[in-house]
């Protein structure tokens, strides 16, 4: 069995390293009477439970909204851009090592929403400067689209499939690219780039609608990772990649919907 996501993908959780595969985690071979064959070792950990990734995505969120509130609060304007420079910088080179490393633990993924979490803090605050009440919309809006995402999983009227994986995955590196391209030309030359975020063009509205239904897709993902996680008995540990998947869907969600609710509201 192995995860849809394409972020939980490859060997970190196979049968041979301890994880989970074809063989539900920790299932004793010959029936479940208690006998184990000759050198038989029992798993290190326990399987992963609903239980485990509530718990820690509930840590991993609070740790994020912790330390946008105190980024929000303690960092100056004059400091602003430095720190969150800084703060990119180590961002990406947690999700990196936690992403390519496969090394999700408590620590690691703690730290990157605790990272993460300054970033989030100084890009709302300088959008609440300049139209207030928009931060406030925003995570309305991420509570509502998260709550719909997982009904919308939970009453299978999408289903998530390989072929459907494949096209999320496209369409994030799609979105992606379309926005390093727009930096580019924004940074020789073009006022608004090739205008997906210039709040005077229709094809911003339309980049921004596109970017908020490819997060919900991968919150689909993630859901479709945790379920499939319980069933298979993954190792309890998975829970921290789960928590890191889903915390990486919702801020994009919400900053998103921060920038398309920016392009209705008038400058304070």
């Amino acid at each position: 069995m192995e995860s849809r996501n394409p972020a939980f993908r490859g060997g970190a959780f196979d049968q041979r390293g301890g994880g989970f595969g074809a063989q539900p985690y920790g299932a004793q071979p010959y029936g479940g009477g208690g006998y184990a064959a000759p050198g038989y070792a029992p798993p290190a950990t326990r399987p992963m439970t609903m239980d485990d990734v509530v718990v820690r995505g509930f840590l991993t969120l609070a740790t994020l909204v912790v330390t946008a509130a105190l980024a929000w609060t303690l960092v100056p304007t004059s400091l602003a851009a430095p720190v969150l420079v800084l703060a990119l910088v180590a961002e990406i080179g947690i999700w990196a090592f936690i992403t390519f490393g496969r090394k999700a633990n408590a620590a690691m993924v703690l730290a990157f929403a605790a990272v993460y979490g300054v970033v989030v803090g100084i890009i709302s605050h300088s959008y609440n400067d300049l139209y207030h009440g928009v931060v406030f919309q925003a995570v309305i809006g991420t509570a509502l689209a998260f709550g719909a995402t997982l009904a919308v999983y939970a009453l299978r009227i999408v289903r998530v499939t390989p072929k459907f994986a494949k096209f999320v995955m496209a369409a994030g590196l799609a979105l992606i690219g379309l926005m390093v391209v727009n930096l580019v030309v924004h940074l020789f030359g073009g006022d608004h780039g090739i205008g997906i975020r210039d709040p005077g063009s229709p094809l911003a509205y339309v980049f921004s609608v596109a970017a908020i239904l490819v997060g919900c897709f991968f919150l689909l993902l993630d859901f479709d990772s945790i379920e499939n996680g319980v069933r298979a008995g993954a190792p309890e540990k998975f829970a921290w990649y789960c928590a890191f998947g889903l915390v990486l869907s919702l801020v994009w969600i919400y900053l998103e919907i921060l920038r398309l609710l920016s392009y209705f509201s008038g400058r304070d």
